[in-house]
């Protein structure tokens, strides 16, 4: 119904297609007044196109069923292999880890009731009584030893092996007892073992269990339709709390503007971060509609391959930096739902340190920089050309779009390559790239994630070191944090690592993003969460 109706408005509004498409991409300009009379003019338009669709109703659906609009496919749900956005979210759902993490980063019990530490190299962890899978299967250590063997010995191909490096052997001493036998100490095995960063899969599980993953968690796979929809529901087994929603259809809508329809006419109840920022006043003015903010750890990033010709030198990474205005996109492009990040971790970490170089916005800077590295502007005003490859989710689209507007600046091409995400995610990993951008979503709110995507041991796919960044010093200061027991030389440790990465910049640190949940009012006790994860699930209700 909604397809027949915009086609009609379509028709009889020939240039709207075409005028829509060279906004998205064109409107935020380096000109302040360029850029306010483009707002006006994209808002006032989706005002107008939303009031049009009010009154094109949807068609009926289960009106039990909660519609979750998101940008793209997750890539695979076995918790094991996926590392995306949509698959780490929806596997949370699925899965437990050992081991949680409150809001102050601090573990909790999870599949775990208790563990113990009797030495630096030995973890007992002592699992809960009568936890079973989606299909009734008891859980036991058998397969907490099968889920982490699995990937250290290759059953399954795993980007999460290497966080496992440290495990020697691991031992089920009963049904609910496991033992972790370490080759040294690690600092980060729990992190690597809780709820969003790995969950608890069935003895036996091999590598097609991605097409009906079973879990210990709330919710239970009922089906996946790629690039269409996922659907969970209600595990009635459930050790912990269960939901009070009964069905979660995640519905892929890649483009931003659909979504916000979708989200209007009531089609879609809830979306997290997905939508443009200048439709989020149009959509709060909605009755049936509300609009939820909080502080976000979610950090936006743009990501060098260090092996490539050009951007291998330091100098040439910096001077991007400086090309780079960040307040200017924050207030324009993210409505100023987001604040500029100095470090990979939250700023509230006890980790965290703002120290070392920066390379905030100066073209003048930029351009001396680009002048030392060899790169002198040609007559046409360009040093070089680069390319950087981007998902076709619109609000990465649009970052990259102004990017290019702002590297113009200073005489670097950039030229821009879209593609649907499963193929751009699959170039990323393989190091197929000299420029991209993602979001750290949940994985940066733990020290270890310099280790994860800068250490050379972790190149992809053994972690996220897709860039290839290699730096010996670095790779002894996170080693030595990750064996330490004293906090303060590890704080010491961090604190010199992100100064070699604030000088190195195998990957700038943009902005932490706002968690902006926008939902039906039928839908309540929503809950954002910081690292923007889709737990609120767990405690929303559905009214009738």
């Amino acid at each position: 119904m909604f397809e027949g109706c915009l086609s009609r408005f379509v028709d009889s509004h020939p240039g709207f297609i075409r005028w829509i498409e060279t906004d998205r991409m064109g409107f935020v300009g380096s000109h302040p007044v360029a850029r306010k009379k483009a707002t006006g003019w994209g808002s006032a338009f989706l005002l107008i196109t939303l009031l049009f669709i009010a009154g094109c109703r949807s068609a009926q659906r289960d009106p039990r069923t909660v519609v979750f609009l998101i940008e793209s496919s997750p890539a695979n749900l076995d918790p094991r292999v996926g590392t995306d956005a949509q698959s780490e979210h929806i596997d949370e759902l699925m899965f437990d880890g050992l081991v949680a993490r409150d809001a102050s980063f601090h573990f909790t019990p999870a599949l775990a009731e208790r563990w113990e530490q009797p030495d630096p190299k030995t973890l007992i962890f002592h699992l809960r009584d009568g936890v079973r899978f989606h299909d009734g299967r008891a859980m036991t250590a058998r397969d907490v030893v099968w889920t982490i063997n699995s990937m250290r010995n290759g059953a399954v191909i795993s980007p999460k092996a290497a966080a496992y490096a440290s495990v020697n052997t691991l031992e089920a001493l009963d049904a609910r007892t496991a033992v972790f036998h370490l080759k040294q100490a690690d600092n980060f095995l729990l992190t690597n073992l809780s709820t969003g960063a790995m969950g608890i899969v069935p003895e036996g599980s091999g590598r097609e269990f991605w097409r009906h993953p079973v879990g210990t968690g709330p919710f239970r796979f009922v089906s996946q339709q790629i690039d269409q929809e996922v659907v969970l529901e209600r595990n009635p087994l459930s050790w912990s709390a269960a939901p009070k929603l009964e069905r979660v259809r995640f519905s892929v809508v890649p483009d931003s503007i659909t979504e916000s329809l979708e989200l209007e006419k009531g089609s879609g109840d809830v979306a997290i971060n997905s939508l443009p920022m200048d439709a989020l006043p149009v959509l709060a003015k909605r009755p049936d509609l509300r609009v939820d903010d909080a502080p976000g750890t979610q950090i936006q990033y743009l990501a060098f391959n260090t092996q490539d010709a050009l951007l291998k030198d330091a100098r040439v990474r910096q001077a991007i930096s400086c090309t780079i205005d960040r307040n200017l996109i924050i207030q324009s492009l993210m409505g100023g739902h987001a604040q500029p990040a100095q470090s990979m971790l939250p700023a509230n970490h006890w980790a965290w340190s703002g120290s070392g170089p920066r390379f905030d916005y100066d073209p003048a800077r930029a351009a001396r920089l680009l002048d030392e590295a060899g790169h002198p502007a040609g007559r046409d005003g360009v040093r070089f050309h680069l390319t950087m490859k981007t998902s076709s989710v619109e609000d990465v689209r649009l970052l990259a779009a102004v990017l290019q507007q702002q590297l113009a600046r200073v005489g670097i091409a950039l030229d821009l390559r879209s593609y649907e995400f499963a193929t751009f995610y699959s170039d990323v990993t393989r190091g197929a790239f000299q420029l991209y951008s993602l979001r750290w979503i949940g994985g940066n709110e733990q020290p270890d994630i310099f280790s994860y995507a800068f250490s050379t041991a972790r190149f992809s796919p053994k972690g996220a070191n897709r860039g290839h960044y290699s730096n010996g010093r670095l790779d002894a200061l996170l080693d030595d944090a990750a064996e330490s027991s004293d906090v303060a030389k590890r704080r010491a440790d961090y604190a010199a690592a992100q100064e070699i990465l604030a000088r190195d910049l195998p990957a700038i640190n943009l902005w932490y993003r706002d968690t902006v949940v926008v939902h039906s009012k039928r839908l309540t006790h929503i809950v954002p969460t910081p690292s923007g994860s889709f737990s609120f699930l767990e405690t929303a209700e559905l009214e009738p």
